[in-house]
């Protein structure tokens, strides 16, 4: 691939555009789409314009919305008219929802009536939601064709389909009644109806789901497309498989940059502004930087603690690290755990089990190595090693549970868990391990 495009660019540059299209035409369209975003936009227009019409369709597809942008604003109301003719509807909403408003206006002028109608009943749907993923472009049957006149209707129809491997059997008022795959319809008698032969148990989601559980339907049921249906069970569209790559893709970044304490954006890193990056984790950060004011009042609180045994200022570092660290892997455990579906509102007592028994296995084997550490090499004496080390397993066994039941809580408040992730789990076990650790104090010292 690296010795195709390094061809490729040096071709451009020596103006070689017959061999150019000699060459690209045989790459994947995913490899042109990144030659073109590394020329300049007139070169890229170029070697765009040397594409054939349906590869240039692919290309388009494949490159990013800011180079697209780039694009429609420097090709011909000719060339962007082929496109928006060619493009699957489904990718020319994703277009609209992500180009500013000149641009769409630009693109709008290229639809009928009727096309506009859909894109604004698309564009209507909440974001994120079903509704704004699917496409219109799917094969329908009806019930009472012939298997041979359901595959007439294929051939006749399927050519600007995004899919015909699933059709779907809609019945009075597009009612979705059954589907049925192109395999099933080769292999089936040419005479017998497709009421005798359709699937009736559908696996479908509707308008309003989130993007979040349709990808849920498509890992449990291994599916390439799942029907869409209106309130009513009408068939309004289908959702394929390269879309929900798209959006399993979103939402793990969104619950990376959620536990990480950011705002969640979908633009990426190298086109976001300085000013918008800082916004994006400023909030969070002041909500920590002020939930940590916690802290210190539960050090001043306890400050005659302090003053009476100077040496246990030495050990809040390691046992606030050591819960921290301990919360965050609970907590990341079961925020990916939901995220799967394996964790449900109703195991939380399982889960709480599992993490108590966890962590006190774990807490025990780290007061142990910790206390031949602080009493047999740093020479601490036994009551200071004992208080440290007991707290070591409360702070532990506490910062396990807290991180296991916080996202599950979140979910069931209908918040996102990945919010419930290492910087917020730190903070409170920060407070909660300090409560503990002075409390045990001063019972084993008689403070």
């Amino acid at each position: 691939m690296n010795k195709n495009v390094e061809k490729i660019l040096e071709l451009m540059k020596e103006k070689k555009y017959a061999d150019v299209r000699e060459q690209i035409v045989n790459l994947n369209s995913v490899h042109i789409g990144e030659i073109m975003e590394q020329l300049d936009v007139p070169e890229a227009i170029i070697l765009f314009r040397t594409l054939p019409k349906d590869l240039a369709i692919d290309v388009f597809n494949y490159t990013s919305s800011d180079f697209q942008e780039k694009l429609i604003s420097s090709i011909t109301d000719k060339e962007l008219e082929h496109i928006m003719h060619e493009i699957y509807f489904d990718d020319m909403i994703d277009l609209l929802e992500e180009m500013p408003a000149k641009v769409v206006k630009k693109i709008l002028k290229y639809s009928n009536v009727e096309e506009r109608k859909l894109i604004n009943e698309f564009l209507n749907y909440p974001d994120n939601s079903a509704g704004s993923l699917m496409t219109i472009e799917y094969v329908d049957l009806k019930k009472d064709m012939t298997v041979a006149k359901a595959i007439e209707h294929i051939k006749a129809t399927g050519v600007n389909k995004e899919t015909i491997y699933t059709c779907y059997v809609i019945g009075e008022e597009r009612k979705l009644e059954g589907i049925i795959s192109l395999r099933n319809l080769i292999l089936s008698d040419y005479s017998l109806p497709i009421k005798d032969i359709m699937k009736k148990d559908i696996v479908y989601v509707h308008t309003h789901d989130d993007q979040e559980e349709v990808a849920h339907v498509f890992k449990k049921y291994d599916l390439i497309a799942v029907p869409v249906v209106d309130l009513e069970g009408r068939l309004t569209g289908i959702i394929t498989v390269d879309d929900i790559v798209d959006v399993i893709e979103q939402e793990n970044t969104e619950d990376f940059q959620k536990m990480a304490a950011m705002a969640p954006s979908e633009e990426e890193y190298l086109n976001t502004g300085v000013w918008k990056l800082a916004k994006n984790r400023l909030m969070w950060l002041i909500i920590l930087m002020v939930s940590a004011t916690f802290t210190g009042g539960i050090i001043k609180r306890f400050e005659d603690v302090l003053q009476s045994v100077v040496i246990l200022t030495a050990f809040i570092p390691m046992l606030m690290d050591t819960g921290g660290n301990a919360g965050s892997q609970s907590a990341t455990l079961v925020i990916r755990s939901i995220a799967l579906g394996e964790i449900k509102a109703k195991d939380t007592l399982r889960v709480v089990w599992k993490e108590f028994r966890v962590s006190l296995i774990v807490g025990v084997i780290l007061s142990f190595i910790n206390f031949l550490r602080l009493y047999f090499i740093e020479r601490v004496s036994l009551n200071i090693s004992i208080t440290v080390c007991l707290t070591l397993v409360f702070t532990v066994i506490l910062a396990k549970i807290v991180g296991a039941v916080l996202p599950i809580l979140a979910k069931k408040l209908k918040l996102d868990p990945a919010i419930m992730a290492s910087p917020l789990i730190t903070t409170i076990v920060d407070a909660a391990s300090l409560i503990v650790y002075f409390s045990v104090a001063k019972l084993m010292l008689g403070i």
